[in-house]
């Protein structure tokens, strides 16, 4: 069996001055990319042409924000984030990420032709490869979860991640999304469509971390909460982002929602009350990692990133 883990990186613990978002994100995207690194070992036989489609949108960088909670809420419930099992689940979160994009920008979703500042999956290798490249990333993602993580907790994990991806999670959001177009909703029933097509997998992303460290129920309760309000925050940034920064900024389209008749936070609050919203998401995020301490450090470095990327 081709194991994941065993090597060793620089943990938050071992120094004494606290790390920026930014350096946090670039360690965290380095401990996953050294499992995206071994992936190939698990496709052999596999066609060629797939593997590059694969690897084309997954290598493609982002900020790795998900795997990035992982890790981040093992750290904060006291867990090894370098274990084989939080490493997997890192890793098994960015794969449904990636899945998901290169099957939003497909013709058939949001019919986008840029992403992470190059051309979509669809552009360069086709609709059909795109659609299975995507497919293949679903399989991998469950496949390192059922045999890099431990025993004790696989299950879980894979429970955690196929609720949150699924039909009662971000691809039905995608479903009420898409049906939503042209049709005005209101404030809670935008909530509660991006607690289902984003904030899913980010609360999904703290709950495995977290349970990766055998956290208890209060820390569990706690990191479920910090990421429940920290996904309303990305989301209502990413509206604002969509039209206020330019193409270069955000490397995908912008001025999109609008045009395809797309409920967003700015149309519904302005752009002034739905910074302010933000904000108070950031707040109750921040208040909900009080009982982890100093611990969660990282992830309140994570909290401010959201709201105030450019990107």
């Amino acid at each position: 069996m081709i194991r994941f883990g065993g090597f060793h990186m620089p943990d938050h613990n071992e120094t004494t001055t606290p790390l920026t978002a930014e350096e946090i994100l670039r360690r965290d995207a380095a401990a996953v990319s050294a499992v995206f690194d071994r992936l190939p070992a698990l496709w052999t036989g596999a066609p060629a042409k797939l593997v590059e489609a694969i690897q084309y949108s997954l290598l493609a960088g982002g900020k790795r924000l998900r795997p990035s909670l992982v890790l981040e809420c093992c750290r904060a419930c006291g867990g090894d984030a370098m274990s084989a099992s939080v490493l997997a689940a890192a890793a098994a979160m960015e794969l449904i990420h990636t899945f998901s994009l290169v099957h939003d920008d497909l013709p058939a979703m949001d019919d986008d032709d840029l992403r992470r500042g190059r051309p979509t999956n669809h552009k360069v290798f086709g609709e059909a490869m795109a659609i299975l490249a995507g497919d293949a990333m679903v399989t991998t993602a469950f496949h390192l979860l059922a045999t890099q993580a431990d025993t004790k907790i696989a299950p879980k994990l894979i429970a955690e991640l196929a609720g949150a991806a699924g039909a009662a999670g971000m691809i039905g959001g995608q479903v009420i999304d898409m049906a939503s177009e042209s049709i005005s909703l209101t404030f809670e029933q935008l909530r509660d469509l991006h607690a289902k097509k984003t904030g899913a997998l980010l609360v999904a992303s703290a709950r495995m971390g977290a349970i990766c460290a055998g956290a208890n129920e209060s820390s569990l309760a706690a990191v479920t909460a910090f990421a429940q309000h920290t996904g309303l925050a990305f989301q209502i940034v990413d509206d604002l982002l969509d039209i206020t920064a330019t193409p270069e900024q955000l490397g995908k389209s912008t001025n999109k929602d609008a045009g395809r008749g797309k409920n967003t936070y700015p149309s519904l609050l302005g752009i002034d009350g739905a910074k302010a919203a933000a904000d108070r998401e950031l707040a109750a995020a921040m208040a909900a990692l009080t009982p982890l301490g100093k611990a969660a450090d990282g992830l309140r470095s994570l909290a401010r990133f959201v709201v105030q990327r450019s990107n």
